[in-house]
């Protein structure tokens, strides 16, 4: 990561004005979620999804790479009473853990080599909640790159291995607006 890369992002979180949003994959599968475990935010930016994993009760681990965002991460989790365990970790460079999570959050980050690792770093009955950008283009929004957008139906691929509960690419097929155009969503679970 360059240091270029590292300052483009610790700026954009600095000037934002909130902690975010937190991301929809989640928000539409709460009832998914087990009612306590470990959880990871992993790439979580400013942490909307993290603060919401931990006032479900689940003891929430927060990664990014920026420490700008971690540290309003920490102060959003203090103000509102709430533990969260951020480290400022390389996720490419060092994935989580083999078996080390009951939930794993990926929101709006695209690394296609780490879906082997995310998958392994589930737990038996760990389920993994991602959603990202798709390359069919709705709305005017996310990576201009398509290399970080995914290709139809891709994320089913990336992870075939896992069991799917919920899934969801609209693509070109709406005529909609919503929070979730240009999105594919998945929540998988790892077989016990």
């Amino acid at each position: 990561m360059s240091a270029d890369y590292l300052e483009k992002w610790n700026r954009r979180h600095g000037e934002a004005e909130d902690e975010g949003s937190p991301a929809q994959v989640l928000l539409r599968n709460l009832h998914l979620l087990p009612e306590k475990g470990r959880a990871l935010d992993l790439a979580c930016g400013r942490g909307a999804s993290a603060l919401l994993l931990a006032e479900q009760g689940l003891e929430t681990h927060a990664w990014d790479f920026s420490p700008v965002a971690l540290e309003r991460l920490q102060q959003a989790a203090h103000a509102r009473g709430l533990v969260i365990h951020t480290r400022q970790r390389d996720v490419v460079a060092q994935p989580p853990e083999p078996e080390s999570f009951d939930v794993i959050l990926v929101s709006f980050f695209l690394e296609r080599s780490l879906a082997p690792h995310l998958a392994a770093a589930l737990r038996p009955g760990g389920r993994l909640f991602y959603q990202t950008f798709v390359r069919e283009v709705y709305l005017d929004r996310g990576p201009s790159t398509p290399a970080w957008r995914l290709e139809r139906n891709e994320l089913l691929r990336l992870f075939s291995r896992l069991d799917v509960h919920y899934y969801r690419e609209d693509g070109n097929a709406t005529r909609v607006r919503s929070d979730i155009s240009d999105l594919a969503l998945l929540v998988a679970s790892r077989r016990v």
